[in-house]
This record gives structure tokens, sequence and C-alpha cells, in this order.
């Protein structure tokens, strides 16, 4: 075997190699291409997915309930511990919300979005108005 490479070089003019080796970067450069192109894709499925109407309105819920824990400690009738536990408490609804959906393709069943609800009411009962 080692004599049919060493026959392989000796017989190749000096072009040859230096093409080799361009071809060998070309079919490197395609595959990167393709790589990058695969995961933009990826990156839009995985936008449309969280833009699903289900973990939309739970998002959506949970971003308001942010913005009244806020309020809330703006306005002196939340103190900043209490404010860290209710965040911390929609911390965990949050990830809870995204496991789901990495089980499902993206998407949250009416069941999920209902617990999540349930999850959600807790913590807003909590919050002053």
């Amino acid at each position: 075997m080692l004599l049919t490479v060493l026959e392989n070089t000796a017989s190749r003019q000096p072009g040859e190699a230096a093409m080799t080796l361009v071809n060998r970067f070309s079919v490197i450069a395609i595959a990167l291409a393709a790589l990058g192109t695969s995961m933009t894709t990826a990156s839009a499925e995985t936008y449309w997915q969280a833009a699903h109407p289900r973990r939309a309105e739970v998002n959506e819920r949970l971003a308001y309930q942010n913005y009244r824990i806020n309020r809330g400690v703006a306005e002196g009738r939340i103190s900043p511990y209490e404010a860290r536990r209710l965040h911390a408490e929609d911390r965990i609804i949050r990830h809870e919300e995204r496991f789901m959906a990495r089980f499902n393709g993206g998407h949250i069943s009416r069941a999920e979005q209902r617990a999540l609800n349930q999850q959600e009411n807790a913590v807003s009962r909590q919050i002053a108005r």
C-alpha cells in the first residue's frame, strides 16, 4: 500500500497537488455554507415556535405580572424582598413552560396551558393591586 502511495505521488504534476488542496478547501467551504444555512432555518423555526398562540399567551401574562411587580415596588406596595420572591415564582413558571414546549415540538398543549395559567393565577393573587 505504501508503494502505491509513493508511486501516485511521484507520477503527479506539480500543479496537481495544489489543485487537490484547492478542491479540499472548496468542499469544506461548501459544507460550512450549508451548515450556516441550516442553522438559520433552525433559528427561524424556533422563533415561530416561541410565537405559538398558547405559548405567547402564557408569556404575555408573565410579562404583565413582571410589570405589575415592578410597579408595586415603585409605588411602595411591594417590598423588594417580596418582589424577588414573586419574580422567582414567575421564573419557575417560565422555565416550566419552556421545558413543556421542548417535549412537544415547540408547542404546549391545552392541558399544559391550563396548568401554567393556574400557577400564574396563584402568583397574580399575591401581587398587590
